[in-house]
């Protein structure tokens, strides 16, 4: 399906692309809205399981470091991002959508097990997989969309699914602990299965055909081509980076969270929810503004302010204040997704769809791979370190990262032109 050609079109059933603006023109493609509803379906079990899995395995053998390593479990496939992205590559795509959902809704009814420390094994296992199917239809989404959605409205397509992701972090931790907290964490695994199964449904009315030569994926430069052509781009290589040194201290501070909330604030493990519902408050506030500011200012200026915001939150979170807890998780919902969004709108911009899929995995790995080391070495400093002392150097870090891209050398915004090519230098 090739993009829309979006100047003076018009879409039935939605008022017209030009009274919804931008944002309106994205979800008038049928694609972007079935990818965005399965986006949406899909994140509300996501986001209830995975808070609900650390809350089971603290509640289950007491240990904060076995509740922070529930997140790295889920974090850890990113390592064999680029293979799994050559995979999403060479499958069709709208099927490998349909196929794996169905699969991890199936998965999950194995959680029904786990009603002991001795079977913790089994969720930790379930994670894993979990995570391994997130980087595949990650890289399938991302690939569907960027042969669809016109090149200039990117940012507004990963504005809404921004939003569809990370909003679901308002209700979704809220309904998975209330749930686990009267019925049990079996049945939080089958509300997820739900919303596999659904987002399977939603999946298997998309309809398309690849453009030309895109079913005939060269297997030339294999798992690594991806990885060469993020080297290769001026664009794509610093965002990236800044990607990868924000995401180190995004693992230590959800590694702490669980800490926090016992330590810091003195509540049970079932609060955290509430830390990560306005946390998803925030999310939803930076997707509102991702688009509009990602057209008006360079792209490093905005990934460099969202991560100071974000690193200022994260030392506040040492502070033994409700109402200063609850505004720190608002200001990391906000600032965190930044760089990632200005990351990956880039790639979708400067990458050939032939490789769409492996280079969008490679950049998700080569960003998210520091968050799961981190969260791992999170778990263990947990243990060791007071978490007073923890989130104030890592905050310290996290500065560190917003000087460096905010006064670094300029190569120009991915989202309004183009300054190096990917074969460049």
């Amino acid at each position: 399906m090739a993009p829309l050609a979006w100047p003076g079109s018009e879409c039935a059933g939605h008022g017209g692309a030009r009274a919804g603006g931008a944002v309106g023109k994205v979800v008038c493609d049928r694609t972007a809205l079935l990818v965005l509803t399965g986006v949406l379906v899909s994140g509300f079990g996501t986001s209830a399981m995975w808070l609900t899995a650390g809350i089971w395995a603290k509640s289950l053998t007491g240990s904060d470091s076995l509740a922070a390593l529930t997140v790295f479990a889920m974090w850890a496939p990113v390592l064999a991002g680029p293979a799994l992205g050559a995979l999403a590559d060479l499958l069709p795509r709208e099927q490998l959508l349909i196929w794996v959902n169905l699969g991890m809704a199936g998965l999950m009814t194995s959680l029904l097990v786990v009603d002991s420390a001795g079977r913790v094994w089994v969720l930790f296992t379930v994670l894993f997989v979990y995570g391994v199917s997130g980087v595949l239809l990650d890289a399938a989404e991302t690939a569907l969309v960027a042969r669809t959605v016109d090149a200039r409205l990117l940012g507004d397509f990963n504005l809404p699914r921004t939003m569809a992701n990370e909003g679901m972090k308002l209700l979704a931790p809220l309904a998975g602990a209330g749930l686990f907290a009267r019925y049990g964490g079996g049945t939080v695994a089958l509300l997820d299965a739900v919303t596999f199964a659904l987002a399977a449904l939603v999946f298997a009315q998309l309809r398309g055909r690849r453009p030309d030569g895109a079913g005939r994926v060269s297997r030339r430069g294999g798992t690594s081509a991806g990885v060469r052509l993020l080297r290769g781009s001026q664009v794509l290589r610093p965002l990236v980076c800044a990607g990868a040194l924000t995401m180190l201290p995004a693992g230590l501070n959800g590694a702490a969270v669980y800490a926090v909330v016992d330590d810091v604030l003195g509540r049970s493990p079932a609060c955290t929810g509430v830390l990560y519902a306005v946390q998803g408050a925030g999310s939803v506030t930076a997707g509102l503004l991702a688009g509009p500011l990602l057209r008006r200012m360079p792209e490093r200026v905005f990934a460099a302010a969202g991560t100071a915001v974000f690193a200022v939150a994260v030392g506040a979170r040492a502070l033994p204040c409700e109402p200063v807890a609850l505004a720190a998780s608002a200001a990391i919902g906000l600032g965190l997704p930044c760089v990632l969004i200005a990351a990956m709108t880039a790639v979708q911009r400067e990458t050939p769809d032939a490789v769409l899929g492996r280079t969008a995995a490679a950049a998700n790995s080569l960003m998210m791979v520091p968050n799961a080391v981190a969260l791992a070495l999170g778990a263990g400093l947990v243990a060791s370190v007071d978490v007073t002392v923890l989130l104030p150097l890592t905050a310290v870090a996290g500065l560190a990262t917003a000087a460096w891209l905010g006064t670094g050398r300029r190569t120009g915004s991915p989202l309004l032109g183009r300054s190096g090519g990917l074969g460049g230098g």
